[in-house]
């Protein structure tokens, strides 16, 4: 446990901004995999499911949770899955 002052503003402040990107990851995992069960099964909705996990990625990359390229492969993998699905 830290001694200095600033130092223990510090952890509170960490222990927040940890919070806080556990819940958005969270919501962004479960975007995904909703899409993702929704492009398998051919739902009515996997389009606009699709298209809601791709803006929660980029909101995920406008926060700092994910890096681009890593956005980008998740992106592609569900673009990829739809048109298999599509075509």
């Amino acid at each position: 446990m830290p001694n200095i002052k600033s130092a223990k503003k510090r952890v509170l402040t960490i222990a927040t901004k940890t919070q806080r990107n556990k819940a958005h990851k969270s919501a962004l995992k479960t975007a995904i995999s909703k899409a993702i069960v929704n492009i398998n099964n051919s739902s009515d909705n996997a389009k606009d499911s699709a298209k809601l996990a791709i803006q929660s990625i980029d909101k995920a990359v406008s926060k700092g949770i994910l890096h681009k390229n890593t956005a980008a492969r998740k992106k592609s993998a569900i673009m990829r899955k739809l048109n298999a699905v599509n075509a």
